[in-house]
């Protein structure tokens, strides 16, 4: 009972930090992210635009009336769609076979700009600026062909032609975030990983900490969130300087 319990309370938590976290200043027009969610999540809103991630396609919801959602357009892609990710215009999907970027101008009619393909395997990115961050990660749960798991760097300058400018090889990366020149990858069971991005297409390893079994993270105003086996954990960051637990929920599995 304590294992199906488990994710259930520490994504009730995830939901509430960041709905309390919301900036009420801040801007909420059509095209506008209004919520932040980890790289792992599997729907994200804009404005009155609610996207979710199915297996084979990607579904638009109109919520301009929040207590009666309309269905919308939908996107048939190929199976294994799991992560979404909104960064401006555009809308940043992982997949098991790449990453999918789309165009939401339009909120309610995305449409697919282009494809960045890979060996299948779990794929959660972020964005910022002109690079897209992906992990790869090995292993019978991501319907993989591969034994290798990696970070990839990709620039997404030109979103109709992205590019792979840096790969490197990583243990078990899970979710990620990006803030400035930090970069943090969850890695499992073998903690979490803060990386310099000050060359943002060359992440250079900083931190590990190991005694972390993190899954996802948000970097939110100096403040990293983030979600481990052990619970719910909160830590300053600065550049330059090491990881400060300010905080952390436990949770019994």
């Amino acid at each position: 009972m304590k294992k199906v319990l488990y994710p259930t309370v520490v994504a009730a938590i995830w939901s509430l930090v960041l709905a309390c976290s919301s900036d009420k200043s801040a801007d909420i027009s059509p095209n506008s992210q209004s919520g932040i969610g980890g790289s792992m999540a599997r729907f994200a809103i804009v404005g009155n635009a609610l996207y979710c991630v199915l297996p084979d396609k990607l579904q638009v919801y109109d919520i301009s009336a929040p207590d009666n959602p309309v269905a919308k357009n939908y996107v048939m892609l190929n199976v294994g769609l799991e992560t979404i990710f909104p960064y401006r215009d555009n809308l940043f999907i992982g997949a098991s076979d790449g990453m999918y970027i789309f165009d939401n101008r339009q909120p309610n009619s995305p449409s697919l700009l282009s494809r960045y393909t890979h060996v299948q395997s779990c794929d959660p990115v972020v964005v910022q600026e002109k690079y897209a961050y992906v992990t790869l990660r090995a292993g019978v749960n991501c319907r993989q062909f591969t034994s290798l798991s990696s970070l990839d760097v990709v620039d997404v300058s030109d979103l109709k032609n992205p590019r792979l400018v840096h790969t490197q090889p990583m243990e078990s990366p899970y979710g990620l975030g990006v803030d400035g020149t930090q970069l943090f990858v969850c890695e499992g069971n073998n903690g979490l990983k803060v990386f310099d991005i000050s060359k943002p297409e060359q992440p250079v390893l900083k931190e590990t900490l190991k005694d972390v079994k993190s899954f996802d993270v948000i970097p939110l105003t100096k403040t990293l969130l983030v979600t481990g086996e052990g619970g719910f954990y909160q830590y300053r960051y600065q550049k330059g300087e090491k990881l400060e637990l300010l905080s952390k929920i436990s949770i019994e599995p």
